[in-house]
């Protein structure tokens, strides 16, 4: 037991050492890229779908709550609905007034309108909403993007498999299964991938020279711990290395793109977040997570989502457009998702607020081989409650698996020898969708 204790500090050590060594030996600081640094081949068994299916996934993650109600899941002639008017789309579903540019998309998009969740709370839905799981104090479990990368693999061997935008560090944790699987963070889209150049005090030459003697300072240490651990950080510096020297590094960079196509997307940083997310998919990047703040609406609610809803229906009819016209959409699934929705009751208390509802709320998944201009499950008529094909967080998340060729219900063993499951704790709790698929 103490040898290994002694062991867990001393690679904790080695690994703080090796990142602070990086940072002002080297001139380059490596902590962003120990989210997917590493070599990650397939892992997963796969499904049989018969059909193509999907290689990345792009996350549009509605932080706050999202009102179904005034987005995807409108009540026209309902008092409910407010003064938020429904309008016609190339589906065969409404939507609301605040989404015009989707409503000229929508026969690519599937809206589910039975979506529901036992969490009310912000912190715990989106919790269940990215990794199928409530949180424990005993474990941290991974995000549904570090899922993805485990048992499907990585596309681009020298860039990250899982890029956040956005969002919290949190929602992007790889838990259990190590830093090699973490979403890379990205605060800013147009920031792109920070510290992933050689500062400009270090020469080319002095570099290598320090790399070599970075790998004799290393030798000793390899020979005293082989172990996988080790062996995984052993590559840290390799695989820096090969990103600052790669051409693909080029995808973290939206200013290349023109002045006229990233308007397109708004200036905001979900837009550009979205165009970001194009670009990595091009690139290979397997699952890109880009988050819009602001959907907590329980004062002057339709205001609030007026504009929210602006920034939304802006980058992702852009994004859509985008990923058909390169030819991406088939390979990508791009989902909307919240981790609940707006109660109907209007609360004139709080200047027409609409308070948190995890019973019913909306989510759109598209791309992917996926039916367009389709609704599946809806609400009952006020939108309370799930009148027909109710659809759980675990059953999401089991989807974009089963769109991926990926199988929901196999098992990873936590180090602790735990079993968990990308669809949560029961497989019987996850179960994908099927029906939406072509």
């Amino acid at each position: 037991m103490k040898n290994s204790l002694n062991h867990k500090v001393d690679e904790l050590d080695r690994r703080n050492f090796m990142i602070n060594a990086a940072r002002s030996y080297l001139g380059v600081t490596v902590a962003p890229m120990l989210g997917a640094s590493l070599a990650t081949p397939a892992f997963g068994q796969g499904v049989k779908t018969g059909r193509k299916t999907a290689e990345h996934v792009i996350f549009l993650n509605m932080q706050g709550g999202m009102s179904h109600i005034d987005t995807f899941d409108v009540k026209p002639g309902r008092d409910v609905q407010g003064p938020v008017k429904a309008i016609a789309t190339k589906g065969d579903f409404q939507i609301s007034e605040f989404l015009p540019k989707t409503a000229g998309i929508a026969d690519d998009i599937c809206v589910i309108n039975s979506m529901t969740s036992q969490q009310g709370a912000h912190e715990q839905g989106q919790y269940m909403l990215h990794s199928s799981y409530s949180p424990r104090g005993t474990v941290t479990h991974p995000a549904i993007g570090s899922w993805v990368v485990r048992l499907k693999g990585r596309k681009n061997q020298t860039l990250p498999g899982f890029v956040s935008v956005g969002g919290s560090p949190k929602t992007s944790s790889s838990g259990f299964m190590g830093a090699e699987f973490a979403g890379v963070p990205l605060g800013r889209a147009s920031e792109g991938l920070k510290d992933s150049e050689r500062a400009n005090t270090v020469s080319p030459e002095d570099f290598e020279a320090r790399l070599a003697i970075a790998d004799t300072l290393n030798k000793d240490f390899h020979e005293k711990y082989n172990v996988p651990q080790v062996k995984a950080y052993e590559s840290l510096y390799d695989e820096a290395v090969k990103l600052m020297k790669s051409k693909d590094l080029k995808a973290f960079d939206i200013n290349q793109e023109p002045r006229a196509v990233r308007s397109k997307y708004g200036t905001d940083n979900f837009g550009q977040g979205c165009l970001l997310a194009r670009r990595l998919v091009e690139a290979g990047v397997r699952f890109v997570e880009v988050t819009l703040n602001g959907w907590d609406t329980h004062y002057d609610n339709f205001t609030s989502v007026e504009a929210r809803a602006a920034v939304l229906d802006q980058g992702y009819s852009a994004l859509m457009a985008d990923l058909k016209a390169k030819g991406l959409l088939e390979s990508t699934l791009v989902v909307i998702a919240t981790e609940f929705g707006r109660t109907p009751e209007i609360v004139e208390g709080h200047n027409n607020g609409r308070d948190h509802h995890p019973a019913a709320f909306s989510t759109v998944i598209a791309g992917g081989g996926v039916k367009g201009g389709v609704k599946y499950g809806s609400s009952d008529k006020d939108g309370n409650r799930i009148d027909s094909e109710g659809v759980t967080l675990q059953d999401l998340n089991a989807t974009i698996a089963y769109g991926l060729g990926l199988d929901h219900s196999q098992i990873i063993f936590s180090p602790s020898g735990r079993p968990f499951r990308m669809g949560g704790p029961d497989k019987s709790l996850g179960e994908p969708v099927t029906s939406i698929f072509s």
